[in-house]
């Protein structure tokens, strides 16, 4: 196997990935490092491993690095590469989620280099793609608007603090939406469109959500009042598939969203904006090396690159 890291470049001077690196190659393994220097380095270095015919890429950073580089694997019909994960974000929400080491460089790169790949499923809104969660309307807000310097000292507790400072000023947004096909007038504060169940620093939004399970489940909050916040955070808190005077939680194939006014959505970290979002799962759409007896995965299928 020939695996190659693309490493996001802030973390390239970091010790303890630069040990864990050459322990693996002194163990035997074929390592490749390329870091990134500017935008659009990620989508490039993909595209170059796949004419080169690397068969496991390793992404090295966030979760909005694992987003780039599924959503280039996406965008170019890229199937003859395995994905592995070397967290390295603030949150690592969809490492954490797989039970991927996320504090032990040596060991998520020696699960990268070792581990079995599985099919995956991932998720496509309009002309982009993503494989975790999908945050819409005030959760993308507080996401994109939650300071950079904030972000690293509190690490994923910023985005809670972020987000109650920020709640009591947001407006819902109004609109239509679709789950496979059902119509609802909707006045969403939040909504998420969940594949993993993780988002906003180790924020549960989906427990019972499954990476290879053909479906996307479903959570949107609707308008409330301050009074209503214990009711809110109860049901924000169930564990099942259930709906309750706030909350709404189903399992779904496609989501569309319609409206007048422009939705901020936010994929793993990726901001787009639109009136008209329309959110499709892809099954089995990604080999990703996982640890064995993962628990987000229910089918567990192995993967076979060709």
């Amino acid at each position: 196997m020939r695996a190659r890291l693309l490493l996001n470049g802030k973390k390239a001077s970091q010790e303890d990935i630069r040990e864990a690196v050459y322990k693996l190659r002194a163990e035997g393994y074929e390592l490749e490092v390329r870091p990134t220097w500017e935008a659009g380095d990620f989508e490039r270095l993909v595209l170059d491993a796949a004419q080169q015919k690397v068969t496991r890429i390793i992404a090295g950073g966030g979760d909005g690095t694992v987003n780039e580089i599924v959503d280039t694997f996406l965008r170019h019909n890229i199937t003859s590469i395995e994905l592995a994960v070397l967290p390295l974000g603030t949150a690592n929400d969809f490492a954490s989620a797989c039970e991927i080491p996320t504090n032990d460089a040596y060991q998520a790169l020696s699960l990268a280099v070792t581990g079995h790949s599985y099919l995956v499923d991932a998720a496509s809104v309009n002309e982009r793609y993503f494989i975790n969660i999908a945050t819409a309307g005030f959760g993308a807000q507080v996401t994109a608007n939650t300071p950079v310097a904030l972000k690293n000292f509190l690490g994923g507790g910023a985005y809670t603090l972020s987000g109650l400072v920020q709640a009591l000023n947001f407006l819902p947004f109004q609109g239509t939406v679709k789950l496979d096909g059902k119509t609802r007038e909707s006045n969403v504060v939040v909504g998420a469109i969940c594949n993993g169940r993780m988002a906003g620093g180790g924020q549960l939004l989906a427990p019972e959500a499954y990476i290879d399970d053909g479906l996307l489940d479903a959570v949107s909050l609707e308008s409330f009042m301050p009074s209503d916040m214990a009711t809110v955070i109860e049901e924000l808190q169930q564990k099942n598939i259930s709906s309750g005077n706030f909350v709404y939680r189903e399992q779904v194939k496609q989501v569309e969203w319609i409206s007048e006014s422009i939705m901020p959505v936010n994929l793993d970290g990726e901001p787009i904006t639109s009136t008209q979002i329309t959110i499709s799962v892809l099954p089995q759409a990604v080999a990703l090396v996982l640890p064995d007896r993962c628990p987000v995965l229910k089918n567990a299928i192995r993967a076979t690159i060709l």
